[in-house]
């Protein structure tokens, strides 16, 4: 799930880093499942003109369902959508289908704790120009992905994530961003693979906390359909702090209809409203999982059915916040499938996700 982004270098700050930097590559996984990889990638510190107009469209919140409360600008305005993706600055305008649709930056260990602020500001500063609401995933758990492909390095101790979470929760205060907390963490806990998790629950739970006191909105994430079920995912996420939270995400990097995450979600509030916890809101990836269900199973890396799916957008429709895409269509899951390493735009691929019949059977 690569995403690349510049971000603006206030005058005074960040000039240190005015630089281009070495790309991370980064999976996040369902258990029992192949790897959908994802990753951080190279930032470099540019001036930018503000986009103080761009369109709306299908990411601006949608009007059906319960009436949103007045106040809060995340309710009325669309998602941000960057314009220095790489669907628009490599792939250009023969994949605006994908450019013009809102994406998250992905904060990770890529981003040390001396920067991560500054890196997260900027973002949410360029998003709130443009009169958009900023969208970030922060995967930096100790013991991410439990030693697997995304796995950080051990540096991130618990002490290390406290003081780092702790710069991140400084950089969205006052922004009114949009928050997807540690894709998998939860559902990965119990896993025999995972040896270092520490004390996961209660990173979690202060991350929670400390996000949401800065003014994000924050969604734990709950996996996907095919992976817990929600009877053992709903005392884990009250466990992870899901009560100071606004809810939690599902299908974050996967590939499950949108059907069958709804019929999930549904299911986990109720779950959670039988152990007390009440009002719980949640998201839904579908920025590949148009393609329905495969015949023969779910292929997650680069799969030759996956398809573009719902655009992103708030709905606010009782429970249901709406449609993120947090994964970056047309990015490589890795060398699989006729794509090329972890990370890299490939116009085969996005020519896939978007139904065409591609030039040649590779990146």
């Amino acid at each position: 799930m690569l995403l690349r982004c510049r971000v603006r270098a206030r005058p005074g700050v960040l000039a240190a880093l005015a630089t281009t930097l070495p790309a991370l590559a980064i999976v996040a996984t369902g258990l029992g499942s192949p790897a959908v990889p994802v990753s951080a990638t190279p930032l470099v510190l540019t001036p930018l003109a503000v986009e103080r107009a761009h369109p709306a469209g299908s990411d601006a919140p949608g009007t059906t369902g319960t009436t949103p409360r007045a106040g809060d600008p995340r309710r009325t305005r669309g998602l941000f959508v960057d314009p220095l993706m790489k669907a628009k600055t490599e792939g250009g305008p023969a994949y605006k289908k994908i450019a013009r649709r809102a994406q998250a930056l992905w904060i990770t260990d890529y981003y040390k704790k001396a920067t991560v602020q500054d890196v997260v500001l900027n973002y949410a500063e360029r998003a709130n120009d443009a009169n958009k609401t900023p969208l970030l995933s922060i995967y930096n758990i100790p013991d991410r992905d439990c030693g697997l492909y995304s796995s950080n390095d051990d540096q991130i101790t618990d002490a290390y994530y406290k003081k780092w979470i702790a710069q991140v929760a400084a950089g969205v205060k006052g922004q009114h961003a949009i928050v997807v907390l540690e894709p998998d963490a939860v559902p990965f806990i119990g896993n025999p693979q995972c040896t270092g998790q520490g004390d996961r629950l209660g990173l979690l739970r202060r991350a929670a906390r400390m996000l949401e006191r800065a003014g994000a909105w924050v969604y734990l994430d709950a996996g996907h359909s095919g992976w817990q079920t929600p009877e053992h995912m709903a005392p884990l996420l009250k466990q992870a702090g899901i009560a100071s939270a606004r809810g939690f995400s599902t299908n974050i990097g996967n590939f499950r209809p949108t059907a069958d995450e709804q019929a999930y979600a549904t299911a986990l509030v109720t779950e959670l409203r039988k152990i007390g916890v009440k009002g719980t809101k949640y998201v839904i990836e579908t920025g590949r999982n148009g393609g329905g269900t495969p015949p023969n199973g779910y292929d997650v890396c680069n799969p030759t059915w996956a398809r573009l799916g719902k655009p992103p957008r708030l709905q606010f429709d009782g429970a249901f916040d709406g449609t993120l895409w947090v994964k970056n269509p047309g990015e490589s899951d890795g060398p699989c499938n006729g794509g090329p390493d972890s990370g890299l735009w490939c116009d085969f691929l996005a020519d896939r996700l978007l139904g065409r019949t591609p030039e040649a059977d590779h990146c």
